[in-house]
C-alpha cells in the first residue's frame, strides 16, 4: 500500500489519467458558463445554438482524419487546401449527381492523401514539413481554379443544407469512425505507432502500410467535410478551408488531444474539442472583440493547453 501510494505521488498532479481527463471537460463547462453570464445568456439561445451547429459539422468532420494522423504521431497541415480542392470538385460534379459530388470530393482527398502519406513514409520526410508543402502547393491550385470567378454547386444544393440532413451526415460519419477506431484494432495500432514506431514493428504492426492508409482515410474524410462545406455555402473561392488546419489542431488540443500522440488519446477529445472552440469562438465574436485580440486570445489558450497534455515523457518530435 505504501509502494503504491509511493508512486501515485511520484507522478505530476497534471500528467495523472484522472486529472487530464477532467480537465477538457472542466475547461468546457467553464467556458460555456462563462460567455453565458458575459452573453447575458444569447449564446444559448436556440436560434444560435442551431447557428453554432451549422458551423460545426465542416470542423466536426475533418477534424476526425487529423485526430487519427495525430494519433500515430505526425501532423496534417494541408486540410484546409485540401478542402479547397475537394469543394472545387463537389461543386463542379453537383450538376451531374450528388452522389458523385460526394464520392469525388472523397477521391480528391484520398489522392491528396496519398501523396502526403507516400513523402512521408517513403521519402521519409516528416509530416510537418510535407504537409506545409501541400498547403501551399493545393493552395494554389485552389487559387488557379478559381482566378476568374467562383466555382459554383448546382443551384438548388442548398436544399441539403437544413438541420436534419447535416446533422445525420455527420453523426454516422461519427458512428462510423468510432467503430472503426475502437473495435477493429485501428486505434490500438495507431496509438502503438505513435508510443513507438519501433516497439511497434516488432509488435507485428506494419507500420508503414497503415501510415500512409490512415493518410489516405484522412484525406477521405475531408473530402467529406468538403461536401458539406459546398452545400453550406453553395460555392468555392481562392480562400475556402483557408486556416482550417489551425482551428482544427487548436480545437483538438482543447479537447485534451496530446499532440504528439499515443496512448493517451481519446475519441472523444474530437466532439469536446470542437464543441470548446466554436463556443470559445463564437462567444468572442457576440462581445464583438477585435478579430486581433480573438487570435491573441485563443493564441495563449492554445499554448497554455499544449503545454499541458504534450507528452514530455517520450521526447518525441513530429515524425
Amino acid at each position: 500500500m505504501s509502494t503504491t501510494k509511493k508512486s501515485t505521488e511520484q507522478v505530476p498532479f497534471l500528467e495523472r489519467p484522472i486529472v487530464r481527463t477532467i480537465l477538457p471537460i472542466a475547461g468546457f463547462v467553464i467556458i460555456c458558463v462563462l460567455f453565458a453570464i458575459l452573453t447575458d445568456g444569447r449564446l444559448f439561445q436556440p436560434k444560435n445554438i442551431s447557428l453554432l451547429l451549422s458551423q460545426s459539422y465542416m470542423l466536426l468532420i475533418s477534424s476526425i482524419g487529423v485526430f487519427m494522423v495525430m494519433t500515430m504521431g505526425g501532423l496534417d497541415f494541408s486540410q484546409g487546401s485540401m478542402l479547397g480542392v475537394a469543394s472545387i470538385v463537389v461543386c463542379y460534379l453537383s450538376h451531374y449527381n450528388m452522389v458523385l459530388a460526394a464520392l469525388g470530393g472523397v477521391v480528391t482527398g484520398g489522392l491528396i492523401g496519398l501523396i502526403n502519406g507516400y513523402f512521408n513514409v517513403k521519402r521519409k520526410i516528416t509530416s510537418f514539413i510535407v504537409t506545409i508543402c501541400t498547403m501551399y502547393l493545393f493552395r494554389g491550385v485552389c487559387a488557379y481554379a478559381t482566378t476568374n470567378s467562383p466555382v459554383y454547386a448546382v443551384s438548388d444544393i442548398s436544399k441539403y443544407n437544413t438541420l436534419p440532413f447535416m446533422l445525420t451526415f455527420t453523426v454516422i460519419i461519427f458512428v462510423v469512425a468510432y467503430l472503426v477506431f475502437t473495435y477493429t484494432g485501428l486505434g490500438s495500432r495507431l496509438k502503438a505507432i505513435g508510443a513507438g514506431e519501433t516497439a511497434a514493428r516488432f509488435a507485428g504492426i506494419r507500420v508503414e502500410t497503415t501510415k500512409i492508409l490512415v493518410f489516405v482515410a484522412a484525406g477521405c474524410i475531408t473530402g467529406l467535410a468538403a461536401f458539406v462545406n459546398a452545400i453550406k455555402v453553395g460555392s468555392v473561392t481562392s480562400t475556402a478551408g483557408n486556416q482550417l488546419e489551425t482551428q482544427i489542431m487548436i480545437a483538438l488540443v482543447l479537447g485534451g488531444m496530446p499532440v504528439n500522440g499515443g496512448a493517451k488519446v481519446r475519441f472523444y477529445n474530437i466532439i469536446l474539442g470542437v464543441m470548446t472552440y466554436k463556443v470559445l469562438s463564437s462567444g468572442l465574436v457576440m462581445l464583438m472583440m477585435p478579430t486581433q485580440l480573438q487570435q491573441l486570445i485563443l493564441g495563449i489558450i492554445f499554448l497554455i493547453e499544449v503545454a499541458i497534455f504534450s507528452d514530455r515523457k517520450t521526447g518525441m518530435i513530429v515524425k
